[in-house]
């Protein structure tokens, strides 16, 4: 899989999200109860916009210190014992992985979940080679038994419930169990403990690397990245170029903010921090450590007007308050990115000609600018979008030409006196019980959800002189 996940046309994609009542309500108890806890914890911590404006202000300076962070986080993974390979784009990237795979003659790879080896296809290209990569988040296992692509960044699985989860599990695995969480956990544990065992390479993303020591950070409620790291005899995490603190301290400030918006929690379940291979005092851990630091057009967003996006530390708290998202669930996106941070990144990683639906899959309501821990405008970085898009003549002709009209007629105010009144009259034929006939273009999109009120065939200019003039009249 790379960022793209369907080829379904958008407003089909749309449609087949919005009649699925299944996913809607899982998505929708998803949104209460993580905004729930997420409420108490930011009310818990107190000062909250105090943390957010460190949070930004940490993202801020390594976006604008990131080479020399790089630089010296490079040297100190080295001087750990470890390899850095500096990749340009996704298949830099998974042709890395795959030669040190190979160079171990690895038959076997055990993954935690992670965002970035979705979007460069790692799994594809191993598998292709005939390595087998299971999949060790809860989630990513089920979905990848389901071969089904995730729908939030932090729940991949959000969108299914346990009655599907069962059926999964039991077509894939021979399952017999109830559709109880703890029966299918465990039963689902059991399995992937024996490939931990088997496995010869352990494959993991990393939400913070710091340059300071040459540490990863590693994220994680379920502990399987731990598991990952220390019995197979190679690991290598994969991360994009952008996420670098300083030291340890700022990692403090970002995790505090991670696990309150991410989940709801003051920590996650594990917070694993790894420095290098394995020493020989050491009882566990990797004997060959390698860190494959992505670009994939990354080095472009930081030169353009889009790079705060790069703030973003993937904790999916504006998909848990997106509206957008709550009916559409992130399948609608067709992006291994969805919700409000995929409406921006998808265009800028994967391309306005798969993606340039993505910024108007958005009301503007600003919701998710309010809980970004680490404050990225993101109903602007939309509206820029949309504005690109306009001036590079990528909207629909039909659009373009409509919004010139309607500004020439805007900027006009006799075109628009007259305008007004041909619109009230017509709209009084047109509108009836709240329909019109019209179903062509934009309208008839918008017209097809909505209900209209029906008009008198009065302009609001024209109703209101004849007010006035009544007031005056018995005033």
């Amino acid at each position: 899989m790379s960022i793209k996940t369907s080829d379904v046309e958008f407003k089909l994609r749309i449609r087949q999200q919005i009649e699925d009542p299944i996913m809607r309500k899982a998505v929708a108890n998803a949104q209460e109860r993580i905004g729930a806890n997420r409420q108490k914890m930011v009310d818990e911590l107190g000062h909250w916009e105090d943390w957010r404006d460190r949070a930004s202000q940490i993202r801020d300076h390594v976006l604008s210190n990131l080479d020399a962070y790089l630089y010296q986080l490079s040297e100190k993974v080295t001087e750990n014992g470890g390899h850095v390979y500096f990749a340009k784009t996704k298949e830099d990237a998974t042709r890395y992985i795959l030669q040190v795979a190979q160079s171990k003659n690895a038959k076997k790879v055990v993954k935690s979940k992670s965002m970035v080896t979705e979007e460069i296809g790692v799994n594809h290209v191993l598998q292709d080679a005939g390595i087998q990569v299971i999949e060790t988040d809860l989630g990513e296992y089920i979905l990848q038994l389901d071969q089904d692509p995730p729908s939030h960044v932090v729940v991949p699985a959000i969108h299914k419930d346990r009655y599907q989860i069962r059926r999964v599990l039991n077509e894939r695995l021979g399952y017999d169990g109830p559709e109880t969480p703890e029966a299918m956990t465990l039963f689902i544990r059991q399995k992937i403990r024996e490939d931990f065992l088997s496995a010869e390479i352990g494959i993991t993303g990393c939400n913070f690397a710091v340059a300071e020591t040459g540490s990863v950070c590693l994220v994680t409620n379920e502990g399987n990245a731990r598991m990952c790291t220390t019995l197979p005899k190679t690991h290598i995490a994969v991360m994009g170029m952008e996420r670098i603190a300083p030291t340890f301290a700022e990692v403090d400030v970002l995790i505090t903010m991670l696990a309150r918006s991410a989940v709801g929690a003051r920590l996650t379940g594990y917070n694993t921090w790894l420095t290098g291979p394995r020493e020989a005092d050491n009882v566990d851990g990797p004997e060959e450590f390698h860190l494959v630091i992505v670009d994939n057009g990354r080095s472009q967003v930081l030169g353009s007007e889009f790079r705060d996006v790069l703030r973003c530390i993937r904790c999916g708290a504006c998909m848990n308050t997106c509206p957008a998202y709550r009916h559409i669930g992130g399948h609608g996106y067709g992006s291994i990115y969805p919700g409000p941070i995929g409406a921006v990144i998808s265009p800028l990683l994967g391309g306005y000609k798969d993606f340039k639906d993505l910024p108007y899959a958005c009301s503007l309501c600003t919701a998710c600018d309010s809980v970004c821990p680490v404050k990225i405008p993101l109903s602007k970085l939309i509206l820029r979008h949309r504005r690109v898009m306009a001036e590079e003549g990528i909207t629909p002709k039909a659009e373009r030409r409509a919004i010139k009209m309607f500004a020439y007629a805007n900027s006009h105010p006799g075109l628009w006196k007259v305008g007004m009144m041909a619109g009230a009259h017509a709209a009084s034929w047109f509108i009836n019980g709240g329909k019109t006939p019209l179903k062509v273009g934009a309208i008839g999109d918008w017209m097809e959800a909505r209900d209209l009120p029906d008009a008198d065939g009065e302009s609001f200019r024209s109703w209101f002189k004849k007010h006035q003039a009544q007031e005056k009249k018995n005033g």
